[in-house]
């Protein structure tokens, strides 16, 4: 692409997908999370309460039929939208469409926020035991307590291990198969499945979010788990699937499963699950390993992802497969 045509002409879309891609994971590394005022997830969270609260009061058929039509609903206005400004962007030339894409793109995954949550439980940990439970208990929702410190860093590489899949392989994977509108969707489904997808008095109103939820984290997942620890062999493979297995999720068990594999060490939550139950309690530097193959994950899923684009469009250019 010459000089002219970038400032004259729309990007070939791989172009402005990788283009895009890249600049938002340099806004991420160098910034992280804008602040709530200007976060659109953000935005969401405040539609999501107020509203899953009143239809979670509902009697249980209603509560279901209401929750999937307000899920329904709010999904098919954020995609339009999504799709409306993509096809918009794809109309202005280089220099500009790939700055305003990455700024829509960069608060659908959250990469560097995910890391420095980790890293400060660790931090707090070395305070003294209450810090470390006061800082995990920013990042899950189970009672911390009673929690050890090894329990402490076990739940925090296993949120470090669940997320991974949640707040980056995932919404990243649908912005490549459906652009915009695919990482869109994405961070709608997984946020309202964050709100609403609970047992008890969510049980009916969140139960068409979290089966969404599921369904669309169910391949990423398993990619998740490959980048954590590659699993080539038949063997692995196996072994990687039957620990992902003893969790009750259908998928966050296996980017768990693979980070208590890759670093030797058992996770678990007290009374429901126990992966690698063999393995060690976790120290303190299993959460630096941690961190670090979570970043390699990261890295190599940037790479693969752009480089494809960018394969794709010198294909195209050479005449190949458009």
């Amino acid at each position: 692409m010459t000089l002219t045509a970038l400032a004259t002409d729309p990007a070939p879309w791989p172009v402005l997908q990788a283009g895009a891609l890249l600049l938002a994971w340099a806004l991420d590394r160098r910034f992280g999370e804008p602040p709530n005022a200007w976060h659109p997830v953000a935005w969401l969270g405040s539609v999501l309460g107020p509203v899953g609260r009143r239809v979670r009061a509902w009697p249980p058929r209603a509560a279901f039929v209401g929750g999937a039509l307000v899920w329904c609903g709010l999904a098919a206005g954020l995609v339009a939208g999504a799709w409306g400004l993509q096809s918009w962007l794809r109309t202005l030339p280089a220099w500009l469409a790939v700055p305003l894409l990455a700024l829509l793109l960069k608060p659908l995954f959250a990469a560097r926020m995910l890391c420095d949550e980790v890293r400060a439980v660790e931090a707090a940990l070395q305070q003294g035991l209450e810090a470390g439970r006061a800082r995990l208990a920013w990042l899950v929702s189970r009672d911390v307590r009673q929690l050890t410190a090894a329990q402490v860093r076990e739940s925090a590489i296993e949120t470090l291990a669940e997320n991974l899949n949640d707040s980056v392989i995932a919404p990243l994977a649908w912005f490549a198969v459906a652009g915009l509108p695919g990482a869109v969707l994405y961070r709608f489904a997984n946020t309202a499945d964050a709100m609403w997808g609970y047992r008890g008095a969510w049980e009916w109103a969140g139960k068409w979010a979290a089966r969404a939820d599921d369904g669309l984290s169910w391949p990423t997942a398993r990619v998740t788990a490959l980048l954590l620890r590659p699993a080539w062999r038949v063997a692995d493979w196996v072994q990687l699937r039957g620990e992902a297995a003893r969790t009750p999720s259908p998928n966050g068990g296996w980017s768990m499963g693979a980070m208590a594999l890759r670093l030797d060490i058992c996770l678990g939550k007290p009374g429901v699950y126990a992966l690698h139950p063999r393995g060690r309690a976790p120290e303190a530097a299993d959460v630096e390993t941690a961190l670090r193959h979570t970043q390699s994950a990261v890295r190599w899923w940037m790479t693969m992802l752009a480089g494809g684009w960018l394969g794709w469009a010198l294909m195209g250019a050479a005449g190949g497969p458009a």
